[in-house]
Formats: structure tokens, C-alpha cells, sequence
């Protein structure tokens, strides 16, 4: 007999044991004896023994398999997000089936219905910036399966969220563009279809009021996330002949696009213009200025979202959603004039 083809009943018959009671002693459950356990645990990895994982979902009706919807791959957020995700699925004893959106809806309602059809345990879904139609998660409530929002979010959803901060993140980087003496401060948004998005133009406009600021309503211009669009949003805003001196942007690679363009148009960062990003991504500290920007755990929300989700997999009929909020922090360089 192969080392994984061991069985719970040989580890029974070689101790002497009943089944039942090995079966209790690999759960770590208390009405067993320590020696007992001990033995069973060692002669467990004596062998090699793997749980049976089908025959453990036959009698738990669980496929130990869990969908994991991200807009894209090549984001290193998500990858970050996904090795968190990766790390608590797997010490629990689940697969992680993913599957991406590249940013739109009909990818997104394509690739839920997949994995539903797969008969996976539960979700996790950072929304595409397209969606604004959320009946596809909303749904899912009444087939009782088991979802996290994280990151993209939307108070439309009703589900478990784990986000950001961005409200006090949007106040945070906004301030510091204030303190470094800015007046002028434009903010390149998101798609405001995402609260993230709603949230960081809030606290862009509450710091701006808290130290006596004009909100100019011109000097605001929403993007899509991509470089392209930061440096679209950027040039509409020199179109406008409002004097600026500082730019608060929703992410790294808008303020990236937004860089070029000031420099393009004989700026000097930041000797100008102070520009702050969000999100730190690898770049930022490379490029030339190097970014400050706002630094979001994007691990820490890859594992957070997972422990939730598998609190909702163990309490399904019980289970109230739950709203977790992570912290963020700003890390300052050369893009913006010191303190």
C-alpha cells in the first residue's frame, strides 16, 4: 500500500483504536485523551496520511474549493492579495479556483456563474471598474453561498466587505500635499461607481475644507485606473488655466500619468507640483521623482478577507455579514516637497 492510500481504520487497527476516535484526535477535538492523541498525530505522520478531502465534502456537502474573482493578474496588488488568500485557504485544507475580470462586467457575471457551476464553498470578489449592477452577488445570498467584497466594494452589495480606510487614506494624503505648503490641490478620482473611489475624493474634499481650501470642482477629473487615463485626466485639468500645486491621485499609475504630463508641460516636480499616489506599488519608488504615495497591507487584506470567508463557509445558516476595515499608511518621497 502507497504511504497516501493510508486510511483512517489502518490507524485505528495498528493502535488499537476505534475509527472514530482517531477521526476525533486528527480534529484536535477535546474528549481525547493527550497520549491518545499524540500517538495518533505521530503514527499519522509516520505514514503520511492525507485526509480524504471527497469523502470529508460528502459528508459536510463542501467541495473544499473556494472562487476567487480579482480584476486582473498583472496587478500587483492582487497578486499580493492572492498569496494572502492562498496561504489561509491552504492551511485550512481548500483549493483557490481564480478566475479574472480584465476590468469588465460581462467577464465578471461569466466568470461567477463558472465558478458557482463549479460548486465552490464560497467567493471572494474585488468588482471590475465597470460594475455597477450588483444583482450577480446580490444573488447569491439566496442560493446561500458565501461571499467577501475586498477592496472594490459597494454599499449596493449585501455581503461581508474587507476594505480600506480610504476615506481617512484620502484625508491623509491630501493633508500632507497641504503641509507641504500646496494651495492649489487637484485630485485625479476613480470610477465612482466604487466606494474607494467616493471615499477618496471625500477625504480629499473634508481636508481641504478642515484647513480652509477652495473645493474647485474644475480642478477634479475621474480616470480608470491605467497610466493612460491618469495623463488624460492631468492634461483636462491644465485645460482649465487654474494655477495648481499640488495633485492627489487615486493611484500610482494615474499619478505616474499625470507626472509625464506636468513634466511634458515644463513642470517641476517638485519644486511646482507635489503629487501624491495611492496604493504603493513596486514602481513608484523607482521612478523619477519617486512616488509618495499611501500603502495599503494588500496581504494582510488577501488573508483577512479568506478568514472571513471561512467563518461564513463554518456558520453559513447563522452568519451575519461582517464589515472589516484595514489601515493604511503614507509613505513620504521625493514627489512632493518635505515638511
Amino acid at each position: 500500500m502507497n504511504s497516501g492510500q493510508y486510511t483512517i481504520k489502518d490507524i485505528a487497527k495498528r493502535l488499537n483504536l476505534s475509527p472514530s476516535t482517531v477521526s476525533r484526535a486528527l480534529r484536535d477535538l477535546p474528549d481525547v485523551k493527550p497520549e491518545t492523541m499524540d500517538a495518533v498525530k505521530a503514527l499519522a505522520e509516520e505514514l503520511n496520511y492525507q485526509p480524504n478531502q471527497i469523502a470529508q465534502g460528502l459528508v459536510k456537502k463542501r467541495s473544499y474549493n473556494i472562487g476567487v474573482i480579482i480584476p486582473d493578474f498583472m496587478i500587483h496588488f492582487y497578486a499580493e492579495a492572492l498569496s494572502g488568500i492562498y496561504k489561509v485557504a491552504n492551511d485550512a485544507g481548500y483549493n483557490v479556483m481564480v478566475c479574472q475580470t480584465n476590468e469588465t462586467y460581462e467577464n465578471e457575471l461569466k466568470s461567477l456563474r463558472t465558478l458557482v457551476s463549479s460548486r465552490v464553498d464560497g467567493l471572494i470578489v474585488a468588482i471590475s471598474k465597470e460594475t455597477d449592477d450588483f444583482n450577480h452577488l446580490n444573488s447569491l445570498n439566496l442560493k446561500k453561498t458565501p461571499l467577501v467584497v475586498f477592496n472594490r466594494v459597494s454599499n449596493q452589495i449585501t455581503a461581508s466587505k474587507v476594505a480600506f480606510d480610504d476615506l481617512m487614506s484620502g484625508y491623509k494624503a491630501t493633508t500632507h500635499l497641504i503641509k507641504c505648503g500646496c494651495k492649489n490641490i487637484a485630485h485625479i478620482a476613480g470610477p465612482m461607481n466604487l466606494q474607494l473611489s467616493i471615499d477618496r475624493r471625500l477625504g480629499y474634499r473634508n481636508a481641504l475644507e478642515k484647513y480652509g481650501l477652495d473645493c474647485d470642482e474644475e480642478l477634479v477629473a475621474s480616470c480608470d485606473f491605467s497610466f493612460e487615463d491618469g495623463q488624460e485626466a492631468m492634461e483636462k485639468i491644465l485645460q482649465t488655466g487654474k494655477k495648481i500645486d499640488g495633485v492627489f491621485t487615486v493611484c500610482d499609475a494615474a499619478a505616474y500619468g499625470a507626472m509625464t504630463v506636468l513634466k511634458n508641460a515644463g513642470y517641476k516636480i517638485p519644486e511646482d507640483v507635489s503629487i501624491i499616489g495611492f496604493t504603493n506599488e513596486p514602481f513608484a519608488k523607482l521612478i523619477e521623482p519617486s512616488l509618495t504615495t499611501i500603502s495599503q497591507p494588500s496581504y494582510e487584506i488577501g488573508e483577512t478577507a479568506t478568514h472571513l470567508l471561512l467563518k461564513h463557509i463554518e456558520n453559513k445558516e447563522d452568519f451575519i455579514p461582517e464589515v472589516k476595515i484595514l489601515e493604511t499608511e503614507l509613505i513620504e518621497r521625493n514627489s512632493s516637497r518635505k515638511i
